[in-house]
């Protein structure tokens, strides 16, 4: 199988490709997928663990921000060590590496090691970019290497960390295939066609139901077969409740107004203090207490699941490498072991069950649309309903989940929506509907420039510096595509 250049003309590999990478990314002959625990049946439970790794790119090479070279916010940490907390660099800069030294050495040890990968295409580009080939080395060993890539479950997620329910429909798939192509241009196409659960940047799952129809049909077109969901973020469709029981697999449900369905596994991250809990492996204590549970007449091993930042904070940097090291020494071999996400699902599926036998989920609050809305009926219903709801109670929105209530990646930016919207449009107009080629240079370096300022990172902090890449990057975009 033809295999990729991880850069073309400085810029990452993220199109030209497509045909051989969405092949690759559809595979599931890949001899590590198959459900092949021959001990699954005897499980009291499981547990999994995922990391997220995130670093935006920011306009902070330079002084002059309309001149700055484009860098990966960790090399900016670097660069000005002496401003706040940016003497943490040199440990985010391990973090990223260091699950390429923990499993081998457990693998060693004769233990099972597992864990959950979620990094970002800015990340891997920034790193590159910086010199960190160390990390991006480690990563490869544990990745592509026979001995030890069983351990480790990557997942896909949007290349430039765009939160779905604000990001165009259009371009978040353009994010989904940049991920996916940068990813096999690092770690080969072989290792594309194992990556089969998706993890949403800050677990932002859309419920609108237009927007979470085309989320669940990009991933399902891209070959993904999971997608990790945070429990708050969705409901019973039948109760508008919560979930009864988050540690077993569900099937997220899309409906649109137009009537179409889509549906996707979904694993379920329970709330939680994401990072501390990751860090201390609470999954495993948890798992420790839960009992097998009936699911289409089979009884299942529960699986408890967490994601958090892998290297925020200073529980995860300093308390996480031994308290993973002794969760993955006691649970090895036992009837609580460490199972990644689509291990388990092929397991769980290779008894018999399939993903129809999974209760349904919907997205937060659309039962309160189900309810009163005739199915087919149309978008302008739909948005004619939907301001009706709106007048009717405060609280109701479409704005989607994530990992947090607190925080809203719309209220208070339309400084930073307006002109990203706009290169949007701009870029729809003149590459895609202008007929450009995805191989060509022009293509390439227009999308890098696109994608970058869809960075969620950027509506994070509330009005500032980083509202201010946000808009410097977006002109940026701009000149690059009207420049093509």
């Amino acid at each position: 199988m033809n295999e990729l250049p991880e850069y073309i003309d400085g810029i990452p590999n993220i199109s030209g490709a497509e045909d051989i990478v969405i092949e690759a990314a559809r595979r599931r002959d890949a001899k590590d997928l198959r459900g092949n625990n021959p001990r699954f049946r005897e499980l009291k439970s499981a547990f999994s663990i995922a990391l997220h790794m995130q670093q935006p790119l920011i306009p902070g090479g330079g002084y002059e921000l309309r001149t700055a070279e484009i860098v990966s916010n960790l090399k900016y940490m670097m660069d000005h060590q002496d401003i706040g907390d940016n003497h943490n660099a040199p440990v985010f800069h391990w973090c990223y590496k260091r699950m390429g030294e923990f499993i081998p050495q457990l693998v060693h040890e004769g233990k099972e090691p597992r864990v959950m990968l979620d990094y970002s295409g800015v990340l891997f580009h920034g790193l590159r970019n910086m010199g960190c080939h160390d990390v991006i080395d480690s990563l490869k060993n544990i990745t592509c290497n026979e001995e030890y890539r069983r351990c480790v479950d990557w997942l896909g997620c949007t290349w430039g960390h765009a939160v779905a329910p604000s990001t165009p429909v259009q371009d978040y798939r353009l994010h989904v295939q940049a991920w996916q192509h940068h990813f096999a241009a690092i770690f080969g196409l072989e290792a594309l066609s194992r990556v089969k659960g998706f993890s949403p940047a800050e677990m932002a799952l859309p419920n609108h139901p237009d927007i979470c129809y085309e989320f669940v049909k990009t991933l399902k077109d891209s070959g993904f077969t999971w997608v990790l969901i945070q429990e708050h973020t969705v409901e019973n469709p039948k109760t508008g409740g919560g979930v009864e029981h988050p540690h077993i697999p569900h099937r997220l449900v899309a409906r649109n107004s137009s009537g179409e369905v889509a549906s996707i596994a979904a694993i379920i991250k329970t709330q939680g203090s994401d990072t501390k809990l990751v860090a201390q492996m609470q999954p495993y204590y948890e798992a420790l207490s839960l009992e097998p549970q009936k699911l289409a007449e089979h009884m299942i091993p529960p699986l408890a699941t967490q994601i958090g930042d892998g290297e925020n904070g200073g529980v995860m940097m300093n308390e996480f490498p031994g308290k993973y090291m002794e969760a993955m020494r006691a649970s090895s071999g036992t009837n609580t072991p460490a199972m990644n996400g689509t291990e388990y699902l092929e397991n769980l599926f290779a008894l018999g069950i399939t993903e129809e036998d999974l209760p349904e989920i919907q997205p937060i609050l659309q039962k309160r649309i189900w309810d009163r809305f005739e199915s087919g009926a149309g978008p302008d219903k739909l948005a004619r309903l939907i301001e009706e709801l709106r007048k009717e109670d405060g609280g109701f929105h479409m704005e989607g989940g994530s990992w947090t209530n607190n925080i809203s990646w719309v209220d208070g930016y339309d400084n930073v929506l307006d002109p990203m919207e706009k290169v949007s449009a701009l870029f729809s107009d003149r590459m895609q509907d202008g007929g450009v080629s995805t191989g060509g240079s022009a293509y390439r370096n227009a999308l890098f420039h696109l994608l970058m300022t869809q960075t969620s990172c950027y509506r994070y902090w509330g009005q500032g510096i980083w509202t201010d890449y946000a808009q410097e990057l977006c002109r940026r975009a701009e000149e690059t595509i009207k420049a093509c």
